[in-house]
Parts: C-alpha cells; sequence; structure tokens
C-alpha cells in the first residue's frame, strides 16, 4: 500500500536503554507485521503500529484513570482512560497487556477479558489497538517514568469530561466500550 513501509525496510533488533529505543511491531494498513523499528522512529514517522488498552474497573465499576508524566512521548501530560502501551517485536497483544498491566500499576495475577479491536489514527500515530479490562481495586505500584497519579472516576464523570485532558485514542476506545462492567 502507499505510504505503508516495507518489512525490508524496517529490520532492526537489539535491546532498549532507553524507551525511544525500543523495538515495537510496525504493521501495515491492514494490520498484518511488516518489521519492526525503534519507537522514537515509529513516532517521528507516524508508522502504523499496534497497542494494548487496559481499562482497570474497581468492585463499583468505576474507571481508574492516569495521569501521565510530563516526559511521555506522545501526548505528555494528558490524562488516559486506559493503562497499555505500543506491543514489542514479536510480542503478542496479550503478552503486551499483561506486560504494560504489571509494569505501569503493578496488577498481576488478575484476568485479562478481551473486548475489541479498534483503529485510531490522526496527524501524530496510527495505532491498531485491542482493548482489555479487568477488576482491580488497588493497591497499585506505579511506573514513575510514566504514570504520576492514578484515581478511579465514574463513566459519567468522564463522559462530562471532569477529566480532562484525555487522550484522542483512549477516549475513541472508552467511547466504543460504552458503559464499562
Amino acid at each position: 500500500m502507499p505510504g505503508t513501509p516495507s518489512a525490508r525496510s524496517l529490520g532492526c533488533s537489539g535491546l532498549a536503554d532507553h524507551p525511544g529505543d525500543e523495538i515495537v511491531q510496525i504493521v501495515d494498513d491492514e494490520n498484518r507485521p511488516v518489521g519492526s523499528a525503534p519507537r522514537r522512529r515509529m513516532r517521528a514517522e507516524v508508522l502504523p503500529h499496534r497497542a494494548t488498552y487496559i481499562f482497570v474497573l474497581d468492585g463499583a465499576g468505576r474507571v481508574l484513570v492516569q495521569k501521565r508524566t510530563r516526559t511521555k512521548d506522545l501526548f505528555p501530560g494528558y490524562y488516559d482512560l486506559a493503562a497499555g502501551g505500543v506491543v514489542a517485536a514479536g510480542e503478542s497483544y496479550e503478552e503486551c497487556a499483561v506486560r504494560e498491566a504489571e509494569e505501569e500499576l503493578g496488577i498481576r495475577d488478575t484476568p485479562l477479558v478481551e473486548r475489541f479491536d479498534f483503529y485510531y489514527g490522526d496527524d501524530r500515530t496510527r495505532c491498531f489497538g485491542r482493548v482489555f479490562t479487568c477488576r482491580h481495586d488497588g493497591p497499585f505500584v506505579l511506573q514513575a517514568e510514566e504514570v504520576a497519579s492514578v484515581q478511579f472516576r465514574s463513566a459519567e464523570e468522564i463522559a462530562r469530561g471532569d477529566v480532562a485532558p484525555v487522550t484522542p485514542d483512549s477516549s475513541v476506545a472508552f467511547e466504543r466500550l460504552g458503559q464499562p462492567r
């Protein structure tokens, strides 16, 4: 497809010493893997990639909202309605979701329920996302490099705009999820 990188142009390997050097899965416009690239290249060239979105709900059905740190490479300082992140090269959506829930929030040994796939794209990102939900009341261990704070908020509070600004991709996923349960 025009504008979609070829597998040969994206091949790379290696471990990341810095988040921008993390090697991520690059896909074509049909969400088929075509190679890998450092995260910073994926962001700079707005390459299509995969990501996970984990909506964490408490016993009352409220959504755990994260305040992103100001050092995030995309939407710094925004509120995120879901935990999650970019799928690493060779990693499945499910592996990524489990890894991100533990890294960002310290959630482990908690079932993640797969909900749906969706696409989000704008002038900053092109992402094929997979949405999961889980129940967890805490406590949480926050990843200091990515998560400044967390709070539970009702779907009504989120819909009213009581939490703003919100990352546009998590907002789209949340709207499609509807009333979380």
